[in-house]
């Protein structure tokens, strides 16, 4: 497929796919395996997808494509920078995952499509964002696992503010497509048994890194 060349191609682009981002999830939605993704910068771009089986956090498959990275750094448009790379990335698995977990942004954007929504309309598959930092303003969410509170915008919610460990940073989640916030809260508390971030984008992290 063709990518935007330009700043105004992508916002385009962006504008013309957000309203195909689905908050449900698909009738008899129960995921067996989910897949994190994420990208490491060197001289070229190394994207890599790590697909775990839900029920015991085990890595069931993985890929790793790299390349030249074209677009450039643009506040919003991260996803034209990982998606040339990670979609390939996706392509090479034998595992489908049933849901992807973006290390980024899904609807806490500021045109309501982050990389996390991109991905999944691209794909068709549920999608989910888990930031490290917020887009848009949040109360602290209480001290304790599972505890949340919500992400606004102008008083449109975003997402949550989720406590994935006692007393730790919490994580950012966003819908991202065929999926809604309270099932993308409880997978992000799937995922995260021992640390603050999801295991998927943990181990995709690492993945990337090794190359």
């Amino acid at each position: 497929m063709s990518w935007p060349s330009t700043e105004d191609e992508a916002v385009a682009e962006q504008l013309r796919l957000r309203d195909l981002v689905e908050d449900q999830v698909p009738d008899g939605f129960a995921p067996r395996t989910v897949a994190g993704l994420d990208v490491h910068y060197t001289d070229v771009g190394t994207a890599a997808v790590v697909v775990l089986e839900l029920a015991t956090l085990e890595v069931v498959d993985q890929a790793v494509v790299r390349g030249t990275v074209d677009f450039p750094y643009v506040p919003g448009l991260f996803a034209f920078r990982e998606l040339p790379l990670l979609l390939p990335a996706l392509d090479r698995l034998t595992v489908k995952p049933d849901v992807l977990v973006c290390d980024g942004q899904g609807i806490a954007h500021p045109r309501r499509f982050g990389l996390a929504c991109h991905a999944g309309v691209l794909t068709g598959i549920p999608s989910i964002g888990v930031s490290k930092s917020a887009f848009g303003g949040y109360l602290a969410p209480g001290p304790n696992r599972g505890d949340w509170t919500r992400i606004e915008d102008d008083r449109w919610p975003l997402g949550r503010a989720l406590r994935t460990r006692e007393n730790v940073k919490p994580v950012f989640v966003s819908v991202g497509h065929r999926v809604d916030i309270d099932t993308a809260t409880d997978l992000v508390l799937r995922l995260t048994p021992r640390y603050r971030l999801p295991e998927t984008t943990r181990l995709a992290d690492q993945l990337s890194r090794r190359g």
